[in-house]
């Protein structure tokens, strides 16, 4: 124990100060990221326990179609992720808060009028119907949509709390949100299976306030603590600063609409060619691969913001020797991917049982989405950082206009099933793999011009 202990000091102390922050990050990020993990798995068998295999399926298309308006801040969010790092590394207070204030007005107001809009939209379509209910369920789905659609909205703008975190470069401490939260729904989804039968209603009370309560005392205990200095105030609002943040965020937001139709419309496919039930089994395979994502996901949320400081101070020496690490990850992953898909049925049937059947096409193009997947964000973290992000923008409405018919013809016509809408995934995210590195290159070696450099 002594010698890991001694491993990890040296680990953390060597380097930079920002390469320090990056290790502590990462470090603590591993454990708090563990526990979610971990959480999630048990939340699985649980709930398909509480709600069965169909209700389970709707949930899970429902909660991943409100999701889709997260994207609707217009990008706000990255933008003050930008701009905040690059604000207080120069030590400019005022701009800071400015930029939070003006982030967490826009914001509200903006999901002010989704919001509205979504509650004209709802009477006009037949939940029930489009996720395939099982006739005589009992319950409403219209109420439900609107009730998740709600809390959806707070969230979105109680989570500013953690891209102020994040662009200060404190990853790890932003990441123990949302293990908390799954923490308390798991308490109370098990206290729901004890003293309940199976209820749609009941299950997504609890899933959908636990991260109100936990963002909403975080918000309260940052901005009268470490955060008091950049906490929003109506007197720091400035609408010449919003056309700054708007102006990158529109084209994160324009990045984001066209992520959220290559990978949030599989399950909406999934549940109207084969049914909810089978979204429940795209989505075991796809949480059992999302290890490796998410364990990526750990090394590279600091990063983000990391590259931009580096960037902003022109630490290019910095960055070309990180990158290179991260490369070394990426090829670890690729090979604890082969091995997780060699064991994969093995681990389906002690974790969910043997009565839900996975094949194995899925899960190979499940690996292969995260090799493929993993590799682009290794430069677009760095690209998103720099906020030249216009090639990006035109590469990704390409990709998603082509995703969807390519992911149903799999499908359907191949007869591929929920294996050839993950195809389809893998196929449109394949430009990347080659896009990324050449725009990296450029940037660094200060070659980019016209829209690469844009």
């Amino acid at each position: 124990m002594n010698n890991i202990a001694t491993f990890v000091n040296r680990f953390i102390k060597g380097g930079s100060e920002r390469s320090r922050k990056v290790k502590v990050n990462i470090i603590y990020s591993i454990g708090i990221k563990g526990i979610s993990i971990a959480t999630s798995f048990i939340l699985v068998p649980i709930t398909l326990s509480y709600l069965g295999t169909a209700d389970y399926g709707i949930w899970l298309t429902l909660s991943s179609i409100i999701a889709w308006f997260g994207f609707f801040d217009i990008g706000l969010g990255n933008g003050l992720r930008n701009k905040f790092t690059e604000a207080i590394s120069v030590n400019n207070t005022k701009l800071a808060r400015t930029y939070v204030s003006t982030t967490y007005a826009g914001l509200a107001i903006i999901l002010g009028i989704i919001w509205i809009a979504f509650i004209l939209l709802n009477s006009l379509v037949d939940w029930n119907s489009l996720l395939r209910a099982p006739s005589g369920s009992g319950y409403n789905l219209n109420t439900i949509a609107l009730f998740v659609f709600t809390l959806f909205l707070f969230r979105m703008v109680l989570k500013l709390i953690s891209v102020i975190i994040i662009a200060d470069q404190r990853t790890a401490l932003s990441s123990t949100f949302d293990p908390i939260s799954n923490v308390i729904s798991l308490v109370a989804i098990y206290w729901l299976t004890q003293t309940t039968s199976g209820s749609l209603e009941n299950f997504v009370l609890v899933v959908t306030l636990a991260p109100i309560l936990v963002l909403g005392i975080a918000s309260l205990i940052f901005f009268n603590s470490s955060y008091k200095e950049y906490r929003p105030s109506f007197k720091y609002i400035d609408l010449t600063q919003f056309k700054s943040l708007a102006g990158l965020g529109i084209r994160f937001f324009i990045i984001q609409i066209a992520v959220l139709v290559i990978f949030s419309t599989d399950n909406l496919i999934i549940t109207r060619i084969l049914g909810p039930s089978e979204v429940t089994i795209y989505n075991i395979a796809y949480k059992y691969f999302s290890i490796l994502t998410m364990g990526f996901a750990i090394i590279m949320t600091p990063m983000w913001s990391a590259y931009t400081q580096a960037y902003v101070l022109d630490d290019t020496p910095w960055i070309k020797n990180t990158n290179k690490k991260i490369i070394r990850v990426w090829l670890l992953i690729v090979v604890i991917t082969v091995i997780m898909l060699i064991v994969a049925n093995w681990f389906y049937e002690i974790w969910v049982g043997s009565e839900i059947i996975m094949p194995f096409m899925l899960s190979l193009f499940m690996g292969l989405f995260v090799i493929i997947s993993t590799w682009n964000n290794i430069f677009v973290y760095f690209i998103n950082g720099t906020g030249k992000i216009t090639l990006q923008v035109y590469s990704s409405i390409i990709m998603a206009a082509l995703n969807i018919p390519i992911s149903v013809f799999l499908a359907k016509e191949l007869n591929m099933g929920s294996s050839g809408v993950m195809l389809g995934t893998c196929l449109c995210l394949l430009p990347g793999v080659l896009i990324g590195p050449m725009q990296y290159s450029k940037i660094l070696n200060k070659t980019d011009t016209g829209i690469w450099s844009k």
